[in-house]
């Protein structure tokens, strides 16, 4: 009889098929999740990377625009060649006055009532003409036989800015004469860089604005002529 006795051999472990595909998915889902992460991270890096060169494009053309719109700024602020001055102490009303030494007058005696700044297609008081002058106004004259078009230009003037008086002037020196108070100056047409100047530097300026703080948005809207 044979002996029984002795250590048996043990059979290896053999994995349920269900659990061996189980363990296979999740790796497999672990790999997917990896990769996906991935991706999310590169996209964010690559949106990060191009907004910021988005933003330093921005920053960079905002400087250019700057640089320009600065330049651009001192020029309009600096004031033209040809302005000729004149020393008139504001305050001289009297509505019958018309012996200015100047013609168009920049200052001195004038009207107790001043002129509504806007464009006029005639003739004003010039009296009142001079009491917007004292109001921080600039007075554009222009010459009867001046051409359409440049008429149309600083018509355009005044409808942008409430501090432009233009009016037509008989006997006028120039086709074009703007004046501000005790300041007065001869532009070459109507849409000069020069007259923008002239604007911008006199218009309601404290240092040459008898009444600085009165308006020039009202006033009379007559035209004798």
């Amino acid at each position: 009889m044979a002996s029984t006795s002795g250590k048996q051999k043990r059979q290896p472990l053999v994995e349920p098929e269900g659990r061996s595909a189980q363990r296979q998915q999740a790796a497999k889902n672990r790999r997917e999740e990896r990769m996906k992460a991935y991706e999310r991270n590169r996209r964010q890096w690559l949106m990060t990377k191009i907004g910021a060169g988005v933003l330093v494009l921005v920053v960079a053309v905002g400087l250019v625009i700057w640089g320009i719109n600065s330049l651009q700024d001192r020029d309009l602020n600096r004031v033209p060649d040809g302005v000729t001055s004149y020393s008139y102490a504001g305050g001289n009303h009297d509505d019958a006055f018309n012996a200015w030494t100047e013609s168009p007058p920049v200052g001195g005696v004038h009207n107790n009532t001043w002129q509504k700044c806007q464009f006029y297609d005639g003739v004003i008081n010039p009296g009142m003409g001079v009491h917007a002058l004292e109001h921080g106004g600039i007075w554009i004259t222009y010459s009867p036989d001046l051409p359409q078009e440049q008429k149309d230009k600083l018509k355009a003037l005044a409808a942008g800015d409430s501090w432009v008086l233009v009016s037509e002037y008989p006997g006028l020196y120039a086709p074009i004469v703007a004046s501000a108070w005790n300041k007065q100056y001869v532009p070459d047409s109507a849409d000069s860089k020069e007259l923008k100047q002239f604007i911008r530097v006199f218009k309601n300026n404290p240092d040459n604005t008898p009444e600085y703080g009165a308006t020039c948005a009202t006033g009379s809207e007559a035209i004798i002529g």
